[in-house]
């Protein structure tokens, strides 16, 4: 039989808003090209009971040999990634990770949302990774994939275990999420920047509440977001926005007011990208923009393909980030302005990149 799950294939008629599922960023699954056989439903006509998915969030274990990941790409200043979980189930439809679920032989779609891999010895790997006597010191992304703060980390606790390993040996860790859960470790934030060695990075994509919940669907709003960003600046923590992504005529016009915000909420610093739907994310998108915003799909489309050279799709190092283009130049310019009237004077401090105790951390739980 051959296996194709297909429930999200194109309709008859115009798409409408209530063809959305509402609680997921993704409304089906893509093909996964890994995949000889995929499950299929072709003629939904024919069924005796209404189609439905199912919502409910499954969790896998995995325990790697490796947590931490060299990164190559010359876009990004830091060096290292981890990533404590595999899939995320905040849902944001946009997301670039969605792809690497399809190596696991999973969905990019509602799989990526649904299915969670859990990496339980995350901590006891990342010790050992830390005790190898060639490791060299750079900034730790936690995480470069997922977000190592979403809901199931309220029960794991495993991102904590990272940060609590990285203060036992005094290792730079830059930590990037939506979620306001990063406050409960606010203890451990606080002595790690005491020793120059933590920068947060909260990532704000849009503050109109009906956009959010849409778009990221499990995520914190926008508001608590900034308040996320008020406390952590309030208790010393170095903090950087993210305007990310920028998806044009959907949240672009709210560019200097996310900035004037984060800025009023005490952040250092920001940055933007420019929204890209490379491999899988594409079609996800696709759907999803035309259930979600069916007056305005086609301007969005064609908005994000001025951006990236008629492509929905980018992968060329120095563009893909930042796009091309004119409509490219002029998010560039509406982010430097907002920039430069809010953030002038502010940076964020360096690392201390010389405090890193390597092979002693046992020792060092006797202090």
């Amino acid at each position: 039989m051959e296996n194709k799950h297909t429930e999200g294939t194109k309709a008859k008629r115009p798409w409408q808003e209530s063809d959305l599922v509402k609680g997921r960023g993704a409304q089906f699954n893509p093909t996964n090209p890994y995949l000889k056989n995929e499950y299929v439903l072709e003629h939904l006509e024919g069924l005796d009971e209404p189609w439905e998915q199912k919502t409910a969030t499954q969790f896998f274990q995995e325990f790697p040999k490796k947590i931490v990941n060299e990164v190559t790409s010359p876009d990004l200043g830091l060096s290292y990634s981890m990533n404590p979980y595999q899939g995320c189930e905040h849902g944001c439809v946009y997301c670039y990770a969605r792809n690497t679920h399809a190596y696991w032989g999973l969905g990019a779609g509602i799989d990526f949302e649904q299915k969670i891999i859990i990496k339980e010895n995350a901590a006891d790997v990342l010790k050992a990774q830390l005790e190898n006597p060639k490791w060299v010191v750079r900034p730790i992304m936690l995480s470069g994939n997922t977000d190592c703060y979403q809901p199931i980390e309220a029960k794991k606790k495993i991102t904590r275990q990272l940060l609590e390993v990285l203060l036992q040996y005094r290792h730079p860790v830059s930590v990037i999420t939506k979620n306001a859960l990063v406050l409960r470790d606010l203890d451990l934030l606080q002595e790690l920047h005491r020793h120059r060695l933590v920068h947060v990075n909260i990532s704000i994509t849009s503050l109109q509440e009906s956009v959010r919940q849409k778009l990221e669907p499990r995520t914190a709003t926008g508001a608590k977001r900034l308040a996320v960003v008020r406390a952590l600046s309030e208790a010393g923590i170095p903090v950087n926005v993210m305007v990310a992504p920028i998806i044009p005529g959907l949240n672009d016009h709210e560019v200097p007011a996310i900035l004037e915000a984060s800025a009023q909420a005490g952040a250092l610093s920001a940055a933007y990208t420019i929204v890209r739907l490379n491999g899988a994310i594409a079609e996800t998108f696709e759907d999803w923009i035309h259930k979600a915003y069916p007056d305005r799909a086609a301007k969005v489309l064609n908005q994000i393909k001025a951006c990236h050279g008629g492509s929905l799709n980018d992968s060329q190092f120095g563009r893909r980030m930042t796009g091309e283009g004119k409509w490219a130049e002029t998010i560039k310019a509406l982010f430097q302005v907002a920039y430069r009237k809010h953030f002038a004077g502010r940076e964020m401090p360096p690392y201390d990149l010389t405090a890193f105790t390597p092979r002693t951390g046992k020792q060092l739980t006797i202090f």
